[in-house]
């Protein structure tokens, strides 16, 4: 699934859109595509994967923050703001933040009892071309349209995004039931990188300022550079559209846009390629999904030592990838 960048430069400057479901409340769906054809023996291997179990230990303990939200309460972050506020209960006693628990634990939220789904089976990962226009919120006290209202089945609250793209960006958005795996993609320890390609309006970067971007340039919150960037091939040179690939391993807040606006550079267009070892493949159109296979799955938790199930611990179930 690699992004050809520099052939798919025309795609990226603005071909024609793909048109998305429109239901007869005039509501609009994303579409669901097949991008993999597997073989008989893949068809096999995947099933093997599907049906195998992570054993769970009666000792086995988590922090309370990654149980709830295992188990559809929330982003981590949101338990623990409810462990802070007092709305968590572990075995009749309020709840600290950072505490761990096991199965033989009672868990109470809002004075409801909550049944921890362990995590036990294979992860799931969805890829979405996200569009313009769109907001990764499962609420918006504005009304706009959110992708979680695009994608029928992120209606599961165990889906998590994996990092975020403002509401004028577009490209490669992940969605996975596993916080480990969300946690290793975004986390700055990781530095994991995210590749994107960006339209400036204007003149073009000098070869001084492409030194400063990579060397790194002082923003408001802090020192930011890109590890790399290149200008791609096959552009109008009478053009005042430039077009830059970009790699960083980190994501603040509007990065990208506030290193070119150091240089009072206007980014017109921002589209996300590539995250980590998933790229958004060329025939994934803007509003269209893809969820990855069993074996895709597999292989992405082996990049990042995780179990099928995405837990930290790889437990080793003789699977070949």
């Amino acid at each position: 699934m690699k992004f050809n960048l520099k052939d798919s430069l025309k795609d990226l400057m603005g071909t024609k859109k793909t048109p998305d479901k429109t239901k007869k409340d005039g509501s609009t769906k994303a579409k669901r595509v097949k991008l993999v054809k597997l073989d008989q023996q893949q068809k096999i291997t995947g099933q093997k994967i599907r049906r195998e179990r992570i054993s769970i230990k009666n000792d086995k303990a988590v922090r309370i923050s990654k149980a709830l939200s295992m188990s559809g309460v929330g982003s981590r972050r949101y338990c623990d703001e409810l462990v802070a506020a007092g709305k968590v209960l572990i075995n009749h006693k309020l709840a600290t933040l950072g505490q761990k628990i096991t199965k033989n634990d009672q868990i109470d939220v809002f004075g409801k009892r909550i049944i921890v789904k362990w995590q036990d089976r294979l992860a799931r990962i969805i890829i979405y071309h996200k569009p313009e226009g769109e907001i990764i919120s499962r609420s918006d006290p504005k009304g706009r349209t959110s992708v979680f209202e695009k994608i029928p089945i992120l209606k599961n609250t165990r889906f998590k995004a994996i990092g975020r793209l403002d509401i004028n960006t577009s490209g490669l958005l992940i969605f996975t039931t596993s916080g480990d795996l969300a946690n290793h993609f975004t986390h700055p320890r990781y530095e994991v990188e995210r590749e994107y390609s960006v339209r400036i309006y204007g003149n073009e970067l000098l070869p001084e300022q492409i030194r400063q971007l990579k060397t790194g340039v002082k923003l408001d919150d802090g020192i930011a550079n890109f590890t790399n960037i290149v200008k791609l091939d096959g552009q109008n040179e009478d053009s005042k559209n430039h077009w830059y690939q970009v790699i960083l391993k980190e994501g603040r807040n509007r990065e990208v846009r506030r290193l070119f606006e150091f240089f009072n550079l206007t980014v017109s267009r921002l589209i996300r390629t590539r995250f980590g070892p998933i790229n958004l493949p060329p025939r994934l159109k803007r509003g269209q999904y893809y969820e990855l296979n069993e074996i895709e799955v597999s292989q992405i938790m082996q990049k990042f030592g995780l179990d099928l199930s995405g837990n930290k611990k790889t437990i080793d179930k003789g699977l070949t990838k």
